[in-house]
Parts: C-alpha cells; sequence; structure tokens
C-alpha cells in the first residue's frame, strides 16, 4: 500500500523547473528595468527560472570566450553585435532564425554570410551631439558652423578655460563620423583602406578641431567638463545620460541631436551603428531541450512591442521593432534625437579586418592631434601599421620531428632527474621529502604547467578563440619572426617600436634606471632615519612606506592624472615657476620620465624597509672609529656601511630588478606605451599581440616565453655578481 501511495505522489509532483541563466553588462536604469521585466514573466510561468548575472563589459566577451565552449557559461548572453564573425565562425552562439524574416538595420547587423539570423536585437546605439541649451541654443547643422561655434565658445584664446566642443579625439571610433562624413571609413570590401584621399580630408579637420579643444581628452574628463559646463557640445552615446548630473545637482540643461553634415560633401557625419542583442549560447550546449525552449520564448518575451516600449521609456534604450516593424517609442526628445541618428549610421562591421584598424587608427589619431604627423603622413602611417599588425598568419609545419624532439628531451629529463634523485639518496629518506611534497606539488600545478601549456601555445597559430578557435601547428616560426624583427626594421621610424631588440633595449634601460633610483633614494631615507636628531621617526617610517601599501595601478591612475597637460598638478606646479606646460606623453624622453617618476614612487619603500633592518646589524662603534681615523662622511658610507649592507641589499636588488622588468601596470596605465608605443616594455607588447592586434595568441606566448628566457639570463648573472660582491 505505501508503494501505491508513494507511486502516486511521484505522479502527482509538479515538474522540475526549467532553469536558464542569462550574463549581460547593462547598468543603471537598463539594468533595473532588465530586473523587472524578469520578475515579472517569471510571475507570469511559475515553473521556469530566469537567473540574471551582472559581468563588467571590458571582461565579458573574455569570460564568454572561455566558458561556453566548455559548456560552463550562459544560456543567453547580452553583447554587441561587433563580433559575431568570430563568434559564428567558432560556434560560440547558435543561429536563432531566418534572415530574410528581418528587414531593418538592427536584424541585418545580425545576419551571417549563411542567410540566418544570429540573434535577438534588443537596443541600438550609436553617437549623437549632447549640447549644453545654456551655451549652444540652437545645435550647428554643419560641419562649418562646428568650427565656428567650437571657436566662438572658448572664453579665452591663447589659455581657455571653457571650450565649445570637446571628444575623444584620439579614438577610432569617435572619429569614424567625420571619416563616413567626409566619404571615407575604415574598410572597402572587407579589406582596410585607410590611406585614401577621404580619410586624409576627414584628418584634417580632425586636427584643426582638435586645436579648438582641451588637450588629452579622456571619456572621465570629457564628463566633469560637460557636468560643469565647461565644455558646450560633445559627441557621446546613450550610456553618457547615466553620467550626467541632473539639474538639480548643478547639472546642465542639456539635449540631443543628430551629429552635423560635413560641408564640403553634403554627407551627415555617420557614426557606428552597434545592436546589442541577445544570443543563443552555443556548443557544447550548456542548457536541455527545455532550457532553449525556454531562452527562446523569453527573447521572444523581451521583443514584444509593449514590452519593448517599456524598455524604451524606463531604460531609455532607442529599441528596434520585431519583425522589422517600428518599435513604439515613448514621446522622448532625446531617444527621438538618438533614433534619428541611428538612421543615419553605418552599421559596424564583424568582418576580422574591422578590429585590426582600431590600434592603427588610434597610434595615427594620436601623433595627428598632438602635430607630429600631417593628415597625409598619418593616413599613410596607421595604412602601414595595419599591414603589420594583421601580418599573415605563420605557415603551418610537420610537427613529427618536433614530436621526436620533445619524446627526446623528456627522455633525457626523465634520466636526470632519476640520478639527481639517487644522488640526494632520496630513496632511502622518502619520509623526509614528504613534508615538501605538499609545497612540490603546488609548484607543479601552480607554476610548472601554466608555463608548459603557455610554452605550448606559442609553438602553435590560433585562429578564433583561444578556448575553441583552430589550431595549426608552426614550430618556431613565432620565434624567428620576432628575433628577427622581419617586419619591423629598426630602419622604419613607422614600425621601428614594434621591434623585439627596440623594446629590450627600452626594458633594460627602464629596469636598469628604476633600480638605481629604487635603492639610491630607499638608502637614502633609511639613512637619514636611522639619525637619532630626526623627531618622530616612527611617524615619517609609517608614511614612506604608504606608496608601497597602496596597489600599484591605483598609484599610476593617480600620477597619470597629474601628468595631464593642462589639468595636471606637475605642470599647475611648473606654471608656478613660470615654465610653460609639458605635454608628458609627446616625447619619449618626458613619457619615459613620467613612467620612471611613478614606478620611483612605488618601489623606494621596499628598499628602504629592507635597508633600515640591515642597519640594525651595523655597529655604530664601526662607524665612529672611521670618524676617528679621518674618513669622511662619503668615504664611511662607501667604504664602512655600504659592505655590511650588501648581503641584505643585493637580493633585494635581485628581487626588485625582477619586479621591475615585468613593471606591466605602471606602463599601461601611465604612458600607455606612448609616443606610438616606443615606450612600452617587453610585457606590455606581449600583452598588445596577444589582444589588442588580432587575438595572435601564439605570438604573443612566444613573446613570453622570451621574455622568460630573458629573465632567467638576467637572474644568473645578477646572482654570480651578488655571490661574488658578499663573498
Amino acid at each position: 500500500m505505501s508503494l501505491i501511495l508513494f507511486g502516486l505522489q511521484l505522479l502527482s509532483a509538479p515538474a522540475a523547473a526549467t532553469e536558464i541563466t542569462l550574463w549581460h553588462a547593462w547598468r543603471g536604469e537598463e539594468r533595473a528595468v532588465l530586473e523587472e521585466l524578469t520578475s515579472e514573466y517569471q510571475s507570469a510561468h511559475p515553473g521556469d527560472q530566469i537567473e540574471l548575472v551582472s559581468v563588467p563589459y571590458e571582461s565579458l566577451a573574455s569570460k564568454l570566450e572561455a566558458a561556453v565552449p566548455r559548456g560552463n557559461g550562459p544560456d543567453l548572453f547580452i553583447f554587441a553585435h561587433e563580433r559575431l564573425g568570430d563568434w559564428v565562425k567558432t560556434a560560440l552562439i547558435q543561429p536563432v532564425g531566418p534572415a530574410a524574416d528581418y528587414t531593418d538595420a538592427a536584424h541585418g547587423a545580425l545576419a551571417g554570410d549563411d542567410s540566418l539570423l544570429y540573434g535577438w536585437p534588443l537596443a541600438t546605439k550609436c553617437l549623437a551631439l549632447f549640447y549644453n541649451r545654456a551655451l549652444v541654443p540652437v545645435p550647428p547643422e554643419t560641419t562649418d558652423d562646428l568650427l565656428r561655434l567650437a571657436d566662438q565658445l572658448r572664453d579665452h584664446p591663447t589659455e581657455p578655460t571653457r571650450w565649445g566642443f570637446a571628444w575623444e579625439a584620439t579614438s577610432a571610433y569617435h572619429n569614424a563620423p567625420f571619416m563616413h562624413g567626409f566619404g571615407g571609413g575604415a574598410l572597402v570590401d572587407g579589406r582596410a583602406q585607410l590611406d585614401r584621399p577621404e580619410n586624409r580630408a576627414a584628418f584634417a579637420f580632425i586636427q584643426q578641431l582638435a586645436a579648438l579643444g582641451p588637450a588629452e581628452t579622456s571619456g572621465a574628463l570629457i564628463t566633469q567638463l560637460f557636468n560643469s559646463g565647461k565644455v558646450a557640445m560633445v559627441p557621446n552615446g546613450p550610456w553618457f545620460l547615466g553620467e550626467i548630473e541632473p539639474q538639480e545637482r548643478g547639472g546642465p540643461d542639456f539635449a540631443v541631436a543628430p551629429l552635423p553634415r560635413v560641408s564640403s560633401t553634403g554627407l551627415p557625419a555617420a557614426p557606428y551603428l552597434t545592436v546589442e542583442a541577445l544570443f543563443l549560447a552555443g556548443r557544447p550546449a550548456p542548457s536541455t531541450r527545455e532550457a532553449d525552449g525556454l531562452a527562446r520564448d523569453f527573447a521572444a518575451y523581451l521583443q514584444r512591442p509593449d514590452i519593448a516600449g517599456r524598455r524604451a521609456a524606463e531604460g531609455k534604450q532607442v529599441v528596434p521593432g520585431a519583425g522589422g516593424a517600428p518599435a513604439a517609442l515613448p514621446d522622448d526628445p532625446v531617444l527621438a534625437a538618438f533614433q534619428r541618428q541611428a538612421d543615419l549610421a553605418v552599421p559596424m562591421p564583424t568582418v576580422p579586418a574591422m578590429a585590426q584598424t582600431w590600434e592603427p587608427l588610434a597610434r595615427a589619431l594620436r601623433r595627428l592631434v598632438r602635430g607630429a604627423a600631417t593628415p597625409e603622413q598619418a593616413a599613410a602611417e596607421a595604412q602601414t601599421t595595419w599591414l603589420v599588425v594583421s601580418r599573415p598568419e605563420a605557415p603551418t609545419v610537420d610537427g613529427r620531428p618536433f614530436a621526436w624532439l620533445l619524446g627526446l628531451g623528456l627522455a633525457l629529463g626523465a634520466a636526470w632527474a632519476v640520478r639527481q634523485m639517487y644522488v640526494a639518496n632520496v630513496v632511502k629518506a622518502w619520509r623526509e621529502y614528504l613534508w615538501v611534497a605538499p609545497g612540490g606539488l603546488a609548484v607543479v600545478l601552480l607554476v610548472v604547467a601554466p608555463f608548459v601549456v603557455g610554452a605550448s601555445v606559442s609553438l602553435f597559430e590560433v585562429s578564433g578563440s583561444a578556448s575553441d578557435g583552430t589550431w595549426r601547428f608552426v614550430g618556431f616560426a613565432h620565434f624567428t619572426d620576432i628575433l628577427l624583427s622581419r617586419d619591423f626594421p629598426l630602419t622604419d621610424a613607422s614600425t621601428r617600436a614594434l621591434s623585439f631588440w627596440y623594446t629590450l633595449a627600452v626594458t633594460l634601460i627602464w629596469t636598469l634606471t628604476n633600480v638605481v633610483l629604487h635603492v639610491s633614494l630607499g638608502v637614502f631615507l633609511a639613512l637619514m632615519l636611522r639619525e637619532p636628531w630626526v623627531k618622530v621617526r616612527g611617524v615619517f617610517r609609517a608614511l614612506l612606506i604608504l606608496p608601497w601599501a597602496v596597489p600599484n595601478y591605483i598609484t599610476a591612475l593617480a600620477w597619470k592624472g597629474m601628468f595631464h597637460q593642462q589639468f595636471g598638478a606637475i605642470n599647475a606646479l611648473l606654471g608656478i615657476c613660470g615654465i610653460a606646460p609639458v605635454s608628458w606623453f609627446a616625447q619619449w624622453t618626458t613619457a619615459f620620465a613620467a613612467n620612471v617618476a611613478t614606478n620611483t614612487w612605488l618601489g623606494f619603500p621596499f628598499m628602504m624597509v629592507v635597508t633600515l633592518g640591515a642597519l640594525q646589524s651595523v655597529s655604530r662603534e664601526v662607524e665612529e672609529a672611521a670618524e676617528l681615523d679621518g674618513a669622511t662622511g662619503w668615504q664611511k658610507f662607501w667604504l664602512v656601511t655600504l659592505p655590511m649592507l650588501k648581503p641584505a641589499l643585493l637580493p633585494a636588488v635581485i628581487l626588485g630588478s625582477v619586479w621591475t622588468f615585468n613593471m606591466f601596470n605602471v606602463i599601461f596605465l601611465v604612458s600607455g606605451g606612448e609616443p606610438d608605443g616606443s615606450t612600452d616594455i617587453l610585457v606590455s607588447q606581449a600583452y598588445r599581440w596577444a589582444f589588442t592586434r588580432g587575438h595572435r595568441y601564439g605570438y604573443g606566448a612566444a613573446y613570453a616565453v622570451i621574455i622568460f628566457g630573458v629573465m632567467v639570463v638576467q637572474s644568473r648573472l645578477l646572482n654570480r655578481v651578488a655571490g661574488r660582491k658578499v663573498l
């Protein structure tokens, strides 16, 4: 009887709930309306569960590419359409329907070459013109009007504190509207064509407009200037709405309008149109058929006209319609302006060549804006740099000789390990070695294994995602290309900074300069804090350790701001002394000095602490005896104190040189490699090849292996020097 009742309970039990996960990077009002709509959907479907996971936008793509191919990612995710080409190629996303059913630009941007649709569009985003109505009652209609207003609204011709127009002048994305308005652009038939007359004309206009605005603009700076009323017009996207201060808190009375037409061509300044879509994760599928059905049903729910209208009204989104039908937008002048701009925009190309144009254009624009290149030179250099970063992949080679060589190496390594175990008498003393086994295992898993995997990647050419792309064995091709600098001859000024040997020289100079300053300043301060006449020495010691205690990326960002040409504290101090402001990142010497100053601030406390500890063992009596023998202060330090400090100081110097050699944060965050990548060091070059220049993972891994080899040689040399000095 009990079995019958148990069976009836199983039959009457509700079906298991279907669960899906959705990753997104929406913030503010967008995130709030998504959470509200999801909650309402689940209330109407009690058996379904939708988990929303918020992921920072800058890391969302990399997390998707790492998780989805292994079945650990979401069922649905929201992202821009710009990576569609790569994701279709690597099957990171699934088709969601035939593209023929949709006709508008938003849906067309999500269509693949196979006439299938690979996402459900949720919102379109592009640049438009934000303007302060108190300063600009009527927005400019042409670029001539824009130049005139930008000049008139400057409150001082030579030292302005208010500007008419400001934008991220060195950003290829923010300058694309002007390139399109002059009839140019980045691609022709899927291939970069950056050096053409239309782009040169656009560069000339950009150079003229940049001269009327603030220097060294960034997104954060433009937000601050617009909120404080110091900039009248700013081109930006819908995301800028969440950064503008409300009027009741002192923010500007602003409006939005389409960007002006280019006077010389009559064409509109057409920004790139980015379509944020809901994508269905690809294979291996992380969900069941029920979950797949729920994902499609939820996507259809978000695209319903009434729900799209709520996303527009509450989330401030410009939403496309389902099936090509226009969505019902609320009576909002800001959304209406973005909709008019979207009708004129150019859908962002999804071909891999597009992603490879960002860095060449940014490098050319930086030289253009600071006056280091003419428009003609900038366009030519952009094309040259694109040819370099889009260099053809290495040819496939036969892997069998390498396999035999690897087998021989493993056999020799095993024989050497057995011999070392015999010499060390490991077999007889195995109980003692059990104590170090956990530490040895941790080293193998956390150090040796990742190094072996990274070194293996350097022998392959990876096309597409590193986790789910196509791998081809190329042997030592990456190493020969790097060491021979075939594509970056030192005689070519435009690509010299990409050469391994140039970067190695900069890295060695960087390491030597910083270590000398760290040791000199650290030892000097330690000797000062040792003296009894210095009052409150404990307070000074605590204060001088603070630079070492603060995370280095925070310190780097703070120093980056202090080196700003117009708003930085350092140039303000120079101005008080009657010295003209310095554009710190326009020349190699000043950019390198800015990096060194930042890293010296970070590094001297370590040397000071080591020296203070070592001074505890230095006898005052020995130093007093040297004084009685007539030694000067310098002789006492050089011949008495320093030799007694060396046993403690030299290991610290070795450790400090290793840290400095690979100090990625300071280079990346302070100078960013400027000017033109000439202040990059080896580790930052490896990062750029792996993640910003077409994702050349094999090439970047080869760079990392070479860096390891250089570090081994450097450490051996320093150890030998330290050994001789100490003995």
